[in-house]
């Protein structure tokens, strides 16, 4: 195994560990959004308002089809993680096998039942008529490529499991770079619209599979990691659904909240729908170290419960969410001052700008405490605690989030819906922290003696 390309969350220094395992996550994060960035400036410039609304609206319902899966893989990389930190080798084969297993017979199923929902989910969506055919062929097309993007995602789940951040990297290199050339030599050359963007989504999640594939064979020959596999193992099979399940179950209904939520954008027409779209660039990128730093504290969470250093995790819980808090809002201030000149080279349409600006403006203020809920949450899983953290979730969005916008459209003004995300990430917050406080079975776990003689600093 290559340890250079490893980070060994069980010793040396916390917050650098956590912020190196990060980096390259965050960097990851900027190419993925360089993903809907580009498509977003090309069919803005050449396609024009209805496709730019089209594209906005579409990345929901794909989400609702992909996330169950993508919770499957998190659960993988939480063992994989727990299962390295005990130096358990034979358990780390099994799982790669049957998470290989787990991809095939899953995405090809995913990607049919999900071209054959499209128009369906759409619709529920109230999409308006003018966008409903573009969207309707975005999604479907996106949706072909469900199995790269379960293969992909469960490849870089594993090796994030196993200390390796920096392989998402390359691989969201090589795909986004393949995204941008056929964005422009389809959308922009072609003239192929929303389908042309589609096209060059699909096809680039797929190459940075197979790109992934290749690259833990060569680097990980100890995995015998199998392109193709159909062998399951009956017990690792169950701790993936035991511990993956939930989390998929709750993106799920946390992608279907945000299908509510979308209606209610849609509901605003699409001058609305693409001032949010718009918005959903900068708010996208100025939250890029949450996703980083919360699975850099998945990682770190994991390794030392499976090594048994619970001392380090008693200094390591706390330490992360504040740095990640502090990272998102500076980040998100220095968004904000630069907010115009960065919307404005999407488009022009001063209604749209208006929006945008307005929504930008409310996401950008109250991004850190969702920073905080997530590395809390992403923390107290990896130790394999996911049924708390699941109720919490979906109570943020489903007793907060969705009714707090539903009243804020009916007793005041529906475009200024965003208000409920400040709203909903305080109260997630809050019950993390108060998880973290009084929980009974969280401190059993912290108060733990050690297990294991691994170094600390």
């Amino acid at each position: 195994m290559k340890r250079d390309r490893i980070i060994d969350m069980t010793r040396g220094p916390i917050l650098r560990n956590v912020l190196l395992f990060a980096l390259p996550l965050v960097l990851g994060n900027i190419l993925q959004q360089l993903y809907t960035t580009v498509d977003t400036l090309i069919i803005g410039k050449y396609c024009g308002t209805t496709s730019l609304a089209a594209v906005g609206t579409s990345a929901q319902p794909v989400e609702v089809v992909l996330c169950v899966f993508l919770g499957i893989g998190t659960g993988v990389s939480i063992l994989i993680s727990q299962y390295v930190g005990a130096g358990n080798r034979s358990k780390t084969l099994e799982i790669c096998r049957t998470a290989v297993s787990f991809v095939w017979v899953c995405g090809i199923a995913v990607g049919a039942l999900g071209i054959l929902a499209a128009p369906l989910i759409l619709r529920l969506m109230q999409v308006p008529e003018d966008a409903i055919g573009l969207s309707t062929t975005y999604v479907r097309i996106v949706l072909a490529g469900s199995l790269g993007n379960i293969g992909y995602n469960m490849n870089a789940g594993i090796l994030r499991g196993m200390g390796n951040s920096t392989a998402s990297l390359l691989f969201l290199v090589v795909s986004c770079v393949v995204n941008v050339i056929l964005d422009v030599a389809l959308v922009a050359g072609a003239g192929m619209d929303v389908a042309g963007a589609a096209l060059a989504t699909a096809a680039a999640i797929y190459v940075s599979w197979i790109v992934s594939i290749f690259y833990i064979r060569k680097h990980y020959p100890e995995l015998r990691f199998p392109a193709f596999c159909l062998r399951f193992s009956g017990e690792q099979l169950r701790a993936i659904v035991r511990i993956g399940l939930p989390i998929g179950l709750n993106n799920s209904l946390y992608s279907m909240g945000h299908l509510a939520l979308q209606t209610l954008v849609n509901s605003q027409g699409s001058l609305f729908m693409a001032g949010q779209a718009v918005a959903g660039r900068i708010t996208g990128m100025a939250n890029i170290a949450i996703a980083g730093m919360s699975s850099a504290a998945t990682t770190f969470s994991g390794q030392n419960f499976g090594a048994g250093n619970f001392d380090r995790l008693r200094r390591g819980y706390r330490r992360i969410p504040i740095s990640a808090g502090a990272i998102t809002l500076t980040s998100c201030l220095l968004f904000l001052l630069m907010r115009r000149p960065l919307l404005r080279l999407f488009t022009q349409d001063a209604t749209v700008l208006m929006y945008a600006n307005r929504y930008v403006s409310v996401q950008l203020l109250s991004l850190w405490m969702f920073s905080v809920f997530n590395t809390i949450i992403c923390t107290v899983n990896g130790v394999g605690l996911v049924r708390y953290t699941t109720l919490i979730n979906l109570l943020m969005l489903w007793a907060v989030r969705i009714p707090s916008a539903y009243m804020i459209r009916a007793w005041f003004d529906g475009t200024w819906i965003m208000l409920c995300f400040p709203i909903s990430f305080f109260f997630g917050m809050c019950c993390m922290i108060g998880y973290y406080l009084f929980s009974k079975q969280w401190r059993e776990i912290i108060s733990r003696p050690d297990a294991g003689a691994a170094e600390t600093v």
